[in-house]
This record gives C-alpha cells, structure tokens and sequence, in this order.
C-alpha cells in the first residue's frame, strides 16, 4: 500500500504581518506630525522616539516593564472576551473599580506579610469580576448589545469609584486617595537590582504568567475550547451541547478580573499612583483595545504590543528635550492606535494577495496501481 505524502502545513504569520505594516504606517505619520510641528527638531524628536525607552540603560527599560503592565492585563481582558465574540469596551470601568477595591482593602485593613499586597490584588479582580457580570448576564439571558451595555457601566464604574474614593480612602490636603502602607505595595521581586532606580515590581511578573495561564487555559483546556467555540459559531456549539450563556457570562467574568488586576498592580505599586475624583475615564482600559488588535488577541503576543505601547509613552518624555510637548507623544500613540482598527483589514488583505499568488496545485495523475 503506497502512503500518501502531502505538503507539510505551514504557520499562518498574516496576523503578524498585518500588525507590524500597522504600527510602520502608524509611525510614518507620526514622524510627519513631528516635522510639520517643530522642523528644525524633527530628526532629533525621531531619533528620541526610536531610542528613547533605552535611555538611562536599565532605568529606562524597567520603566517601560512598569508601564507596560497595566496595558498588558487590560489586553489580555479584551483579548479573551474577544475569544466570545464579545466586544467588551468596558475596560475603564472594570480597570477603575479594580483599582478602588484594591487600594480600599489595602488602606483600610491591616493585612500581615505577604497577605498585606496578595488579598488587594484578589480584591481588584473580584471588584473587576463583578463590574463585567451584569453586562455578560444582560447579553447571555437578554441578547441586549455588549457594547452598549459596556460602555454605559464605564461611566457608573467612574461616579462609583469618585464616591468611594471621597468617602472612604480620601486625603483632602493632596486631592486624591491616601498613600497605601508601606507593608501593602508590591514588592520589588528583584526588580530594583535588575532595573536600578526604575519603578519596576512584581506586578510585570505577575502580568506574564496571568499571560501565560490564559494562553493554557485558551489552548489546552476544554473549558478554553468551548470559550473559543462559541466564539467561532454560537449555533454549532449550541447543537454540541455546549451552554452558550453560561460561557458568555463566565468569559465577561474572568475578562473583568484580568482587567481589575491590570488597575490593582498600577495603584499598589510604589511609584505614587493616587486615585483623583475626577471625571475622566482610565486611558489603560482603552489602550487594552489596540494591544489585543495589534497582538490578533494572541495572549503572548499581548506582552510584546503592550511593552512596545508602553516604549513610546517613555521615549515622549525625552522628546520634551527638544522642545516637543508631551501631547505630541499622545497624537503619535493616538494615530497608530487609529492603524491598528486596520490590522484586521490588512491581515484579511494579505491573505486574499496570499491566495491569488500561490501556484495552482497539480492535476493528479492518470492511472494508478490498485491496493
């Protein structure tokens, strides 16, 4: 009997192409708000924008870690609910709420030890958790529109969060909520000696390994399998006998909670993060829309888009040397993440260019020997 070889299948890097020709377009035009800005500086500002995370050697590279942590477990929330199907814009709310529940039960309760940062940090996800419940159990059990839902329980999250904050964790001499206790910040890890003078921490630890668990529990679980199952096609997964509603309501949860983390390791740390009442919503949850795009949700990839976000927030505050404003660094951050919305059309692009420039198989041939 003749064993039958075909070509051996190959790894399918159109979503990596499709973020990286993103993020070129999206720094092309960058340097054109640059030059049209301030021309006389313009070379400079590039070579600032480019190079500017490794100033200060190590300083400067922890920083971007540090930075970088809340964008990556924002990330890896949008990125997971989108696993669903489920466009959870709710990530400032859930980002907010997070981070008042953890700075609420460090403040207030004296924890000993290691307990003093570990049950805040739980607090962040449970308070994360919980704001992502009501719209996951109002898209399972009344089909109402996750987006909407989302977005108006940002601003809910936002008033609540400003009312704990002046209620119970306020400082009315500085205007923001109270210093957490020494013993209740994160902990270096090790990090400081790595990154001297950084505000590196374990929170850019933790944020890879929670990285690193979604990945498994996404790829190698049956729970995973069947999130990404009613993702892919609700009605088929229904027929198979996998409960929809439920894992729409538990993929909200669980995106709410890396979310909350994400607001639990930015204000625990030690690097003077306060909570004001104001009424702005968190940049970090919106900023988790982009990284998850860029990454094409790819729990992995989240860590490297988000350390490359988190680089250009370092390298505009060198840019001021050369008389650039920090809003600048914001209209270039702004305008690749404007590209990256693309990268899906790009990606599909690519592939259909991809498929009309492969060579035509081969008629198979006559005849044959019978087995």
């Amino acid at each position: 009997m003749k064993r039958l070889h075909g070509p051996v299948p190959r790894r399918n890097y159109t979503g990596l192409l499709a973020s990286l020709v993103a993020i070129v377009i999206g720094l092309l035009l960058g340097f054109l708000v640059l030059a049209l800005c301030n021309p006389p500086q313009a070379a400079n500002g590039i070579k600032t924008l480019m190079l500017g995370g490794f100033t200060g050697g190590m300083k400067g590279l922890g920083n971007v870690l540090y930075y970088a942590t809340p964008i990556i477990m924002t990330g890896l929330g949008v990125g997971l609910a989108f696993q669903t199907s489920l466009f959870n814009i709710g990530g400032p709310g859930q980002f907010i709420v997070g981070a008042v529940c953890s700075l609420f039960v460090a403040i207030r309760f004296n924890l000993p030890g290691p307990l003093g940062w570990i049950v805040p940090l739980l607090a962040g996800m449970l308070g994360g958790a919980l704001w992502a419940l009501l719209p996951g159990l109002l898209r399972a059990h009344l089909g109402v529109n996750i987006v909407i839902a989302t977005i108006m329980m940002n601003y809910i999250g936002m008033y609540l969060a400003n009312h704990i904050v002046k209620q119970a964790i306020y400082d009315p001499l500085k205007g923001q909520s109270q210093v957490v206790p020494a013993g209740h910040t994160l902990p270096y890890a090790g990090m400081d000696k790595l990154f001297p003078g950084s505000m590196a921490n374990i929170g850019f630890l933790i944020a890879v390994v929670m990285a690193v668990i979604v990945y498994i529990v996404l790829n190698k679980t049956t729970f995973g399998f069947e999130l990404k199952a009613c993702g892919k096609n609700r009605d088929a997964s229904r027929y198979a006998g996998i409960n929809e509603k439920r894992n729409i309501v538990l993929s909200m949860m669980i995106s709410g909670a890396l979310i909350g983390l994400g607001g639990a390791l930015m204000y625990l740390s030690s690097a003077g993060k306060y909570i004001k009442p104001v009424d702005v919503l968190a940049a970090e949850g919106f900023n988790g829309i982009p990284v998850a795009l860029l990454a094409s949700n790819h729990p992995v990839g989240i860590i490297f888009t988000a350390v490359f976000i988190a680089y250009m927030q370092v390298s505009g505050f060198y840019m001021q040397t050369y008389r650039f404003s920090p809003e600048i660094v914001n209209i270039i951050i702004s305008v690749i993440i404007y590209f990256s919305a693309f990268a899906l059309v790009i990606r599909n692009a690519v592939r259909s260019f991809q498929l009309r420039s492969a060579p035509q198989g081969k008629p198979a041939a006559k005849g044959g020997k019978k087995v």
